[in-house]
């Protein structure tokens, strides 16, 4: 019998994150030939994490162009997608998560009959606009997905709620636990690196709050309230450095260099790759974020995390205590980073010591089910 031959696609960074463990899980099994076809809906960080771990693509998109919209970015990823399996002809397609790039390959999967693999599925918030688009996208690929890989049993739950059929539907883990823990290690060796480079030295022998944002919904007034908070937090703790690698958005861009800038223990710094934003995390006393990688990946380096957002797909943190939800509201900001920062009880509470999002072995569980004929037929 022939090796399987499945086609993964990703096509921003995050997806490179939790898709490379899956690369190398395939390209290390004799039973399986993968092609990597990259639609380049990030570019350059996309570049940055391929090259951390080693990931090389077959086909490339190249996707990406400024000033896209949504819609546009759809037509141009389905035509893309479409050629490329027409032209693969591949025994399945495997993409994680929620991005445009995911929607797309689900789709143009289903209407060339090929069967489907979805990495990280059944997250939801029930709310087709938080996050927006993530929720619609991660909902059209279930009712095309043939084998669901769902990260934790919640998540499972969710898929079988909405009528998927359970033979259909495992709990793998979340791969972006296996390429956590590839990465810190080595950048833990590397601390001495880091504190010595002249951007990162104000934060040597300090307590750190590592601040990211970008989502859509935040927006406008969103963003204007998390600056504000952190400019108060800034001034209420003169001894505490808050580091922000500011996403290159125009809409966060704006509003954060506005407000923040010139503060002297807030640091704001260019998007990071990969690989530094690990240690970043590892260094962290505490997260600030309204992205959805680090609620997950945190937990395993005992970190709390603040979720600027009103709803997460991801509530298994929450409810082990990992993580908290506080929105964009200024004074509610405030409180609770003051709180985890003058606290010790509370702040130990939240220092778990099992990640509800895996164990590190969710590649190889994903690739053992690909092989199995059943979901295929």
């Amino acid at each position: 019998m022939p090796p399987l031959r499945p086609l993964l696609v990703f096509g921003t960074r995050p997806e490179a994150i939790k898709m490379a463990p899956v690369v190398h899980a395939c390209r290390d099994h004799a039973d399986v030939a993968p092609v990597v076809c990259l639609t380049g809906q990030h570019r350059e960080m996309l570049a940055q994490v391929n090259d951390y771990f080693g990931v090389t693509g077959d086909v490339d998109l190249e996707l990406m162009t400024a000033n896209q919209t949504l819609a546009s970015l759809t037509a141009r990823c389905i035509t893309g997608l479409d050629k490329t399996i027409e032209r693969i002809r591949p025994d399945c397609v495997v993409a994680q998560g929620d991005t445009t790039t995911v929607m797309a390959a689900s789709v143009v999967a289903f209407y060339r009959r090929t069967p489907f693999v979805h990495v990280e599925a059944g997250l939801r918030t029930g709310d087709l606009y938080q996050p927006w688009p993530e929720e619609f996208n991660r909902r059209v690929t279930s009712l095309v997905t043939g084998l669901h890989c769902a990260p934790t049993p919640r998540a499972a739950d969710n898929l079988l709620a909405e009528g998927c059929a359970a033979h259909a539907v495992h709990v793998t883990g979340n791969t972006v636990i296996d390429a956590l823990m590839y990465a810190v290690e080595r950048e833990r060796a590397r601390a001495q690196t880091y504190e010595a480079s002249a951007e990162l030295k104000p934060i040597v022998g300090k307590r750190m709050v590592l601040i990211t944002g970008h989502r859509r919904e935040n927006f406008g007034g969103g963003f204007e309230r998390i600056c504000d908070a952190i400019a108060e937090l800034a001034d209420r703790f003169p001894e505490v450095a808050f580091v922000y690698p500011v996403h290159l958005n125009p809409n966060v861009q704006g509003p954060v260099n506005m407000r923040l800038g010139g503060r002297g223990n807030v640091l704001l710094l260019a998007p990071k790759p990969y690989p530094e934003f690990v240690w970043l995390m590892d260094r962290a006393t505490l997260i600030l974020t309204d992205s959805g990688g680090v609620q997950e990946e945190a937990p395993s380096l005992r970190k709390p995390v603040l979720v600027m957002r009103e709803t997460t797909e991801r509530p298994e943190a929450v409810d082990a205590g990992a993580v908290e939800l506080v929105g964009t509201d200024t004074a509610r900001i405030v409180s609770q980073v003051s709180l985890l920062l003058t606290d010790e009880a509370e702040y130990a509470r939240r220092q778990i010591e099992e990640n509800p999002y895996g164990d590190g072995k969710a590649a190889s569980r994903i690739v053992s089910l690909m092989l199995t004929q059943d979901w295929r037929k």
